[in-house]
């Protein structure tokens, strides 16, 4: 697989959560090009308890996040949805990254999907194995057969029960200024009371790319669909 050389990103890269919300602002329509709401929200993430030791996030990532975002869906009403395919130099059909996150369901024995019914994409770097964190300046070539998947599912704390040992799952994992999601294997499940701050299970996982362990809460898990 050939790749597109590109210098690797020094700036914190968002979390899903973080990802999530922009999207949830991008649907909803608000003023996008307005630098001072740009600031607000990254004073937001900094300030979130996922991020405070971690790298914080600028304005101007915010902003490109945005810009970036509205220039690909006014490309995509302006194009086929073949035209954003595009072929690797060896030959293999692949996409970008930016353009596979934000694929709708294709058509079916020559008829259309509905409109309303989407389905997201998740995809692996070739580079570090994680799922997730891609920004517009890390795109490279991947391959669609074997990089590509449905988005795994965040997990609720009443739905603990529905992972179980041996269940490969998504993981957020943070590590040397890094917050990226790994697959990984479900070793062993310590179940527990939930309290007033929801499950308190702890779960024994084992990344597949690397092969350590490490206890996490089922907040950083999400499931395969």
């Amino acid at each position: 697989m050939v790749g597109v050389q590109s210098k690797p990103a020094k700036a914190s890269r968002f979390s899903r959560p973080e990802i999530r919300h922009m999207e949830m602002l991008l649907r909803e329509g608000k003023d996008l090009s307005d630098p001072n709401f740009h600031q607000k929200l990254a004073d937001e993430f900094n300030c979130a308890p996922g991020r405070v030791e971690s790298k914080t996030i600028q304005m101007e990532q915010v902003q490109r996040w945005f810009l970036n975002r509205l220039k690909f869906h006014k490309t995509e009403d302006a194009t086929s949805r073949s035209s954003s395919k595009e072929v690797s130099p060896d030959g293999e059909e692949s996409l970008t990254i930016n353009a596979v996150q934000s694929s709708n369901l294709p058509e079916e024995n020559g008829e259309k999907v509905s409109e309303e019914v989407e389905m997201e994409f998740e995809a692996r770097s070739s580079r570090d194995m994680a799922f997730d964190g891609f920004g517009p300046e890390e795109d490279e070539w991947i391959n669609v057969r074997k990089g590509v998947r449905e988005r795994s599912i965040p997990m609720e704390s009443s739905e603990c029960w529905k992972i179980k040992e041996g269940d490969i799952v998504l993981c957020f994992r943070e590590k040397d200024e890094a917050a990226n999601y790994f697959d990984a294997h479900v070793m062993q499940v310590e179940r527990k009371m939930h309290d007033i701050r929801g499950c308190r299970c702890i779960y024994l996982v084992r990344y597949d790319h690397d092969q350590t362990e490490e206890r996490v809460h089922l907040s950083r898990l999400c499931r395969r669909p």
